[in-house]
């Protein structure tokens, strides 16, 4: 099932899209139960908004083993986590302001967890039971800030830094996708979450420990080797297997 959060004449919804382009519109969100209606809606007729509603963005760094690899970095014996501002969210289809404080702003292409329902010191075996499902993150960061800054807030935290979308799909097995980052229509990344260092479950149980997760959060998993830059007017694409492309301006 792939759920949206889109804008309809002035007004937010959130719908299930079918086959094709129609999208059943639902009542209210759909982190607590799923309730369609009966009206539909053409998806060319709306405009996607970002499908989570947070009140925190959990990232976390250096997932991949072959993006470990390539910066010379030793697999961690934890996650690394750390945050965006919910500010940072953008919509598909809609544009990244490249921040005149930077010269160097790169793609980072991620698989991104949305939870269903307050989570804290959840076991491993029962993290499924809070996740709603999964959507294309861009961890879109200032790698010169970052370098700069010699930690990472700052460099992650521009507003527009972290689109998000189109859809969240719900039944999905996450340990074996692949992911894809396009610029300009050319790969740049293309791996599989099989390279994953900590598996989703692991990662979600290791974060409730930490923090208390509630309906609408989001979680991102890292991204693969092959990172880079952009330049203004260029076009970003995240694809993930079973989910979708989420396709985004550099202004």
């Amino acid at each position: 099932m792939k759920i949206t959060r889109f804008q309809y004449k002035n007004k937010e919804y959130w719908g299930v899209l079918n086959k094709g382009s129609k999208i059943n519109v639902l009542k209210g969100n759909p982190y607590s139960k799923i309730c369609k209606t009966s009206q539909f809606l053409f998806l060319e007729d709306i405009k996607l908004l970002a499908p989570a509603t947070p009140s925190k963005i959990v990232l976390v760094g250096l997932n991949y083993k072959k993006h470990a690899a390539e910066l010379n970095m030793k697999a961690s014996k934890e996650p690394i986590i750390f945050f965006k501002p919910t500010t940072t969210l953008v919509n598909p289809n809609e544009v990244i302001k490249y921040p005149k404080s930077s010269k160097r702003v790169d793609y980072e292409a991620e698989l991104a967890v949305v939870i269903r329902k307050k989570a804290k010191d959840i076991k491993v075996k029962d993290v499924k039971k809070y996740i709603l499902g999964y959507t294309c993150l861009n961890d879109v960061t200032a790698r010169d800030i970052q370098h700069k800054d010699g930690q990472w807030s700052r460099a992650k935290s521009f507003d527009t830094f972290c689109p998000l979308g189109p859809f969240i799909e719900t039944n999905i097995d996450s340990s074996n996708l692949r992911i894809k980052a396009y610029l300009n229509g050319k790969v740049k990344q293309d791996s599989s979450t099989k390279d994953f260092i900590f598996p989703v479950d692991k990662l979600i149980s290791f974060i409730s420990g930490v923090m208390t997760l509630l309906p609408g959060d989001v979680i991102s998993t890292g991204t693969p080797s092959g990172v880079g830059p952009m330049k203004k007017n260029d076009i970003i694409e995240v694809e993930i297997e079973g989910i979708g492309r989420l396709i985004n301006k550099i202004v």
